[in-house]
């Protein structure tokens, strides 16, 4: 690797580290190639929220991505050079050299963020998917590209699919971890037929629920749905070989308990940020190491596959 290229990664690293906490404890157990390569995909995909999130104004935003997505052109072009000026995007293009990441990926990004700057709202949770799948689902398929399915793996042909549903229940454990953050920022992500069935179509970024409100079945019916997602999407698991599997597994395992967290005291995502401690979060990375994850998920599909033979 050309030093160029060798400090490249070393920025989108640092970037990792620094503002993704519980992203880079599941890429650290990755081998150093996958793991500059999933730092390289979060660097890039932080620059693009980082412009939907900033206090530029709308047209500003739309032109700021726009001009990103010209860069991704570039990139899936393989037009950006070793000394290109731009960090992130000469280690996003030795990434794409080196595995095969669908690219088109970073483009739904950039249209979930574009639904944020124009201020969508989503009615029922189809709607809602469409967002998730553009902002994480997308992400998890871009992941897989770099982790790559063991040789005979069975049921891979779904890898995609299950790479994506774990997406859409790692981004429902962030919003509704966000609720207070987002609403204070005039950004409501739940369905507002579900909003409107616990009687919260209001009043979610007070630290106290509305009057009136049943919060507490709000919270509890979207961590169901999230739970489902999750037995869904760690059937991914037993395909990835040992050491993606770990970072798949911590990654989810962290939001796993997140959600825990949240259901057991749904009011405490409007006082404040959910979060786990680093010891617990070193656990749940040891535990994806172990392999246990996967060998649960194993003993439980296996079954489910038989029975739909017979």
């Amino acid at each position: 690797m050309s030093a160029p290229v060798r400090a490249a990664y070393s920025y989108c690293e640092a970037v990792t580290g620094q503002q993704a906490r519980n992203f880079a404890y599941g890429i650290r157990l990755l081998p150093p190639d996958k793991r500059q390569a999933m730092s390289a995909l979060y660097a890039f995909s932080r620059r693009v929220d980082d412009i939907g999130d900033g206090g530029l104004g709308e047209p500003a935003k739309h032109e700021r991505l726009e001009s990103t997505r010209e860069l991704l052109s570039r990139i899936r072009g393989d037009k950006v050079d070793e000394d290109d000026t731009d960090p992130v995007a000469v280690a996003l293009a030795d990434a794409a050299r080196r595995f095969p990441i669908p690219l088109g990926g970073l483009d739904e990004l950039i249209d979930g963020v574009l639904m944020d700057v124009r201020g969508e709202t989503y009615e029922t949770w189809d709607d809602l998917k469409v967002y998730c799948r553009c902002v994480a689902g997308a992400i998890g398929r871009l992941s897989l590209g770099v982790f790559g399915t063991q040789p005979g793996a069975r049921g891979a042909d779904r890898a995609s699919e299950y790479a994506d549903t774990l997406g859409l229940a790692l981004q429902l454990t962030n919003i509704l971890r966000d609720i207070r953050e987002d609403a204070a920022g005039g950004r409501t992500y739940l369905p507002s037929d579900d909003l409107a069935k616990f009687g919260c179509s209001t009043g979610l970024s007070s630290p106290v629920p509305p009057d009136g409100a049943d919060f507490a079945g709000l919270v509890h019916y979207e961590v169901r749905r999230a739970r489902g997602l999750f037995v869904e999407g760690y059937r991914l698991l037993p395909m990835l070989d040992r050491r993606s599997g770990a970072c798949v597994a911590a990654m989810a395992g962290i939001y796993r308990r997140l959600l825990d967290r949240i259901e057991r005291d749904p009011e405490a995502v409007l006082r404040g940020r959910v979060s786990l401690p680093g010891r617990e979060k070193a656990f749940v990375a040891v535990r994806g190491l172990s392999g246990f994850d996967a060998r649960h998920v194993s003993r439980s599909v296996l079954p489910q596959a038989v029975r739909r033979r017979t």
